[in-house]
C-alpha cells in the first residue's frame, strides 16, 4: 500500500467533529491504521463548507486528506434518478505535472476499489486523446485529475455550465508550485469562473514547502473589495528529520564548473550501495551529461534511466512504470520529478550540483523514504567550491525548517487578455460582470477598471496602433451591451493556442536508418524533441548527446530532425534554454554570512576552508552586507571583479548596466561575464589607477539611479525586450502560432512579433502589451527588484581592494571568462591549473 495513505497516530489537533462513513472506518481498521488528526480536521472543515490550506511534511498523508471530503461526499450521494440529466464532474484535482495527475489516479484507485466506492476517476492532460476528451464532456467522471491548461479549455467551452454544475471541490496539489507563475495566474482566473458556475465550491490546497502561508490562503478563496478573505490553515509539524550530507570527495573539488565530473566514480559507488537512487540535476543538459557519464563507468550494467521534459512521453512513461515496479537502480531527472510522485521504494536522493533554493531541496529530498516517520536521505554533490558553501547553506536551512518559495506577484496582463478572449469564446459577457469576477481572483484583486478596459479594447482591436488590421479584432460589442467573438474560427484558434507555457521551438528527434549515397529514409522512431536553435548550430555529420545516446545529425525534414546512431563518437551537447534556476535570495544571504564568518568554515571541506584562508591572506573577504570590488591587471587587460552573491540573472543585468556606465567614464570596457556569485568586467583602462586618482567613483558607479535612465536606455536597445514581447504576444494571443491546418515556425512568430513591437514602440509606447512586457522583463529576465535591493544594501558598504594579480576568490569567475577562449576538457584543466598557480603565487 502506498505511504500516502499509511498514517501513524502521533499528532495533536483541535479538529472539529468530522463524519467519516462506515466503509472508511472499516478500511482504516483492516489495514491497522487510524485517520490522522489533520485528515479529520480538514474533513470537518470542508464538511462545514470552508476552504482549507494544508501544509504538512512529506509522507503525512496530504493526498488522502485532500480527497477525503470528496470521497466521503460521493460515498453518501444517492444514485441518479432514471431520465435525469447526466451529473457533472464532482471534484477537480489540479496538479502542475501531467505525471503527478497520473500517479495520483493510480494511488487513489486501490482504496476506492477496496472500499467499493461508487466513484469514477479519469485524467485529462495534454496527452489525453481527443476522443477521450469528448467522451469526458458527454459523461464526466466524478473525479477529474487535470492540469491548469485543461481547466482553461474546459471553462471556455459552451457546455461548461453543465459540466461544472455539480462541482463541489477543487483540490490543488503542490499549490506552491502552481501559484507563482503565469500558469498560476491563468488558474486563479479559471477558479474565479468555476466559482461563478458552482457557487458552493470549496477548495483544498496541499503543500509541503510554503514560506508565506497567508498568501496561499488568500489565493484559495474569492477576494472582496472590503478586505482580505482567507481560507482556513492547517499546519502539521513533526516528521522524521532528514539525513542530509554533502559529499566529502577524495578528489579535488574544482574551482569552477557545473558538471561534477570529478565525483562520477563516487556517485556510482553510492548508487551501488543503495536499492534505488533518484539523482536530481537543475538542467536537461546536466541530465544528459550525468546519464552518459554514469553509463561509461557502469561496469555492472545497473539499470539506470533518464527522465526529463524533452524526452518522448512514451519513453517517460516507460521509466515511470519501471520505477513503480522497482526495476531500476537509479533515475537521472530534472524538475519533472520534483513533486510528489511516489514510485516504488526510493531510498536515496543525490542532488548533483547546488539546489539553488532551500525549498527546492526540501521538495526533492522528500522523494526518498516517502513516509513521515522515516527520514529522507540525501547527498549533495557540489560542482565547485562556491557551490560547496551554497550546499551547506541549503542543508542548514533544511534542518531549521526555513523556506524560500518565491512570493506571489500581481496577475500578468497578457494572461488576463487570453482569459478575456476565452470567456468570450464560452459565451457573450458583460464587461462589468466579468470585471467583478476577475477581481475576485487574488492575483487580480487590485486590477483597476481602467486597466481592465484597456485589456478588453486590446482583445477587441489590438490597441490604437493596430485597430486598422482585421486579424486583431477578435471580439466586438453588440447592441445588447455584451462582448462576443467576431467569427467562429476565433474559438477554434483560441483553443489551439490556450495556455501560458511557451516552449522553445522544437523539432522531433527521429531515429532513421543509415544514410545511403543518394537519400535517407524519413520514417523512424521518435526519441523526443530538441530545440531548433541548437540544430541551427549543427552541420552535416555533427554528433550530439540525446536520450543517453550519441546521435549523428543527418538533416531536417518538415518538423523532424533526422538522426542516426553514432556510438563511440565524441558528442556535442544539446542546449535547452530557460531551464537554469536562479540562486534564491535566502541562500545568497546565507552564503555571504558564511563567507564572512571564519568560525563557520569548519563546516566546509578542508580544501574549501583553505581556499577562503588564502583569500583572506592575499585579498579580503567581504562582510555580510559588503560588496567586495577587486581590481587587477592581467595580460594586456584590466579587470574588475565584484562579489554580490545575488544570482546569475541579477548579475547579468548589473553587468550590462555597469559596462554602460564604465563606457561613459572612459574606462574602455570590453566585456563581462556573470555567475551566481560574482561578476567580472574587463577593459583597456587601468581601473585601479582610475579609482585611486578619483577619475572613477565606485559610489557613483553603483548609485541606485542606474535603474532609471540607464536601464530604460539599455532596455530600449536590447533584444531581450523583443524576446519578452514575443512571449507576451503569444500568451495574449495577439499572435497565434497554431492555426487550423497550419503552424507558424519559430522564425515566422519572431518576425511577426518583432514587426508589431517596432510599430507599437514607435506609435503607441503606452500600449498595454508593452506594459506587460516591461513588467515581465523587470521581474524575470532582469530581476530588477533584486538588483534594486542589492544597490540599496551595498550603499556605503563598497570595499575596494586593488591587487597586482588575480585573487583566489576571483579564479572561478576568471575561468568562466576564459572558457570562451579555451575549449576542451584537457585544455580547460591546463588553463585552470595555470590560473590557480598564478593566484597562489
Amino acid at each position: 500500500m502506498n505511504d500516502r495513505f499509511a498514517p501513524p497516530e502521533t499528532e495533536e489537533t483541535t479538529a472539529p467533529p468530522a463524519a467519516l462513513p462506515a466503509p472508511f472506518l472499516a478500511w482504516f481498521a483492516r489495514h491497522g491504521w487510524a485517520p490522522r488528526p489533520h485528515q479529520l480536521d480538514l474533513l470537518g472543515r470542508a464538511q462545514a463548507g470552508r476552504s482549507v490550506l494544508l501544509i504538512a511534511p512529506t509522507g503525512a498523508g496530504k493526498t488522502l486528506a485532500g480527497f477525503l471530503p470528496a470521497l466521503t461526499d460521493l460515498s453518501l450521494r444517492p444514485k441518479a434518478k432514471p431520465g435525469s440529466r447526466p451529473r457533472g464532474v464532482h471534484t477537480l484535482y489540479i496538479s502542475p505535472l501531467k505525471a503527478l495527475a497520473t500517479d495520483i489516479r493510480r494511488n487513489l484507485e486501490r482504496p476506492v476499489e477496496e472500499m467499493g466506492l461508487p466513484v469514477t476517476m479519469e485524467t485529462r492532460t495534454g496527452d489525453t486523446s481527443q476522443m477521450k476528451r469528448q467522451r469526458q464532456k458527454l459523461k464526466p467522471p466524478d473525479i477529474l485529475l487535470t492540469t491548469p491548461e485543461q481547466v482553461a479549455l474546459l471553462i471556455a467551452s459552451k457546455d461548461a455550465a453543465d459540466f461544472f454544475a455539480d462541482l463541489q471541490y477543487v483540490v490543488f496539489d503542490e499549490l506552491h508550485a502552481l501559484v507563482t507563475s503565469k500558469r498560476g495566474h491563468l488558474l486563479a482566473l479559471g477558479l474565479a469562473r468555476l466559482r461563478k458556475l458552482a457557487p458552493g465550491l470549496k477548495t483544498v490546497g496541499l503543500s509541503a514547502t510554503v514560506s508565506e502561508p497567508a498568501e496561499l490562503c488568500r489565493w484559495l478563496v474569492p477576494q472582496r473589495a472590503d478586505g482580505d478573505a482567507m481560507a482556513d490553515l492547517i499546519q502539521v509539524t513533526g516528521g522524521a528529520r532528514p539525513e542530509i550530507t554533502i559529499l566529502k570527495s577524495d578528489q579535488r573539488v574544482p574551482w569552477q564548473g557545473h558538471t561534477c565530473l570529478y565525483a562520477m566514480g563516487e556517485i556510482y559507488e553510492t548508487i551501488k550501495a543503495h536499492g534505488t537512487t533518484l539523482l536530481f540535476v537543475n538542467t536537461r543538459f546536466q541530465a544528459e551529461l550525468l546519464f552518459q557519464e554514469l553509463w561509461k563507468i557502469n561496469d555492472e550494467t545497473l539499470a539506470i534511466a533518464l527522465h526529463h521534459g524533452s524526452l518522448d512521453v512514451q519513453q517517460r512513461r516507460r521509466v515511470e512504470a519501471a520505477m513503480a515496479r522497482n526495476e531500476l537502480r537509479a533515475v537521472v531527472a530534472t524538475s519533472t520529478l520534483d513533486l510528489g510522485i511516489d514510485w516504488g521504494d526510493v531510498d536515496l536522493v543525490v542532488h548533483v550540483g547546488a539546489p539553488k533554493g532551500a525549498s527546492r531541496l526540501a521538495q526533492r529530498i522528500g522523494r526518498s523514504n516517502h513516509r513521515m516517520d522515516e527520514p529522507s536521505k540525501a547527498i549533495l554533490v557540489p560542482s565547485n567550491r562556491f557551490e560547496v558553501m551554497e550546499c551547506q547553506a541549503a542543508l542548514n536551512a533544511n534542518y531549521l525548517g526555513d523556506q524560500d518559495t518565491p512570493p506571489l506577484r500581481d496577475g500578468a496582463l497578457d494572461v488576463l487578455a487570453q482569459h478575456v478572449l476565452g470567456m468570450a469564446v464560452a459565451a457573450p459577457f458583460h464587461a462589468d460582470a466579468l470585471y467583478e469576477e476577475i477581481t475576485s481572483a487574488a492575483p487580480y484583486a487590485s486590477l483597476t477598471w481602467e486597466t481592465f478596459e484597456q485589456i478588453v479594447d486590446f482583445v477587441a482591436t489590438g490597441g490604437y496602433a493596430l485597430r486598422v488590421y482585421e486579424q486583431y479584432a477578435k471580439i466586438r460589442r453588440t447592441e445588447d451591451g455584451t462582448w462576443r467573438i467576431t467569427h467562429p474560427r476565433i474559438a477554434q484558434t483560441y483553443r489551439m493556442n490556450a495556455g501560458t507555457i511557451i516552449e522553445a521551438v522544437t523539432l522531433d528527434v527521429r531515429l532513421v536508418k543509415k544514410r545511403t549515397k543518394s537519400s535517407i529514409q524519413r520514417g523512424g522512431f521518435i526519441l523526443g524533441k530538441i530545440e531548433e536553435a541548437f540544430l541551427e548550430t549543427l552541420g552535416p555529420n555533427d554528433t550530439f548527446l540525446f536520450g543517453g545516446e550519441v546521435l549523428r545529425f543527418e538533416g531536417i525534414f518538415e518538423t523532424s530532425c533526422l538522426v542516426t546512431r553514432a556510438p563511440g563518437a565524441e558528442p556535442k551537447v544539446p542546449y535547452w534554454g530557460g531551464s537554469k534556476f536562479p540562486l534564491t535570495t535566502f541562500l545568497a544571504a546565507e552564503v555571504r554570512a558564511m563567507l564572512a564568518d571564519p568560525a563557520r568554515w569548519c563546516e566546509l571541506p578542508e580544501q574549501v576552508g583553505e581556499w577562503l584562508e588564502l583569500q583572506a591572506e592575499k585579498s579580503l573577504l567581504p562582510g555580510p552586507d559588503d560588496l567586495l570590488v577587486e581590481t587587477f591587471p592581467r595580460g594586456e587587460q584590466f579587470f574588475m571583479v565584484l562579489y554580490p552573491f545575488e544570482g546569475r540573472i541579477a548579475h547579468q543585468t548589473l553587468g550590462m548596466l555597469l559596462t554602460r556606465r564604465l563606457e561613459r567614464a572612459r574606462a574602455k570596457p570590453l566585456g563581462f561575464v556573470a555567475t551566481d556569485y560574482a561578476i567580472s568586467i574587463w577593459g583597456k583602462a587601468d581601473l585601479s589607477a582610475m579609482i585611486a586618482e578619483g577619475r572613477l567613483s565606485l559610489d557613483d558607479l553603483f548609485d541606485e539611479d542606474m535603474l532609471g535612465d540607464d536601464l530604460e536606455a539599455w532596455m530600449g536597445d536590447s533584444w531581450l525586450l523583443k524576446r519578452t514581447f514575443r512571449q507576451c504576444a503569444v500568451i495574449s494571443q495577439l499572435v497565434q502560432r497554431n492555426q487550423p491546418g497550419s503552424e507558424k515556425t519559430g522564425r515566422q512568430v519572431t518576425v511577426s512579433t518583432d514587426l508589431v513591437y517596432d510599430v507599437l514602440r514607435a506609435h503607441e509606447p503606452d500600449h498595454i502589451l508593452l506594459k506587460a512586457t516591461w513588467a515581465d522583463a523587470a521581474s524575470g529576465l532582469l530581476d530588477v527588484a533584486r538588483v534594486s535591493d542589492l544597490l540599496a544594501r551595498i550603499k556605503h558598504h563598497i570595499v575596494h581592494k586593488p591587487l597586482d594579480k588575480i585573487s583566489p576568490l576571483a579564479v572561478p569567475i576568471m575561468l568562466e571568462a576564459g572558457r570562451e577562449r579555451v575549449e576542451g576538457e584537457a585544455r580547460d584543466a591546463v588553463f585552470e591549473e595555470a590560473m590557480v598557480l598564478e593566484a597562489l603565487g
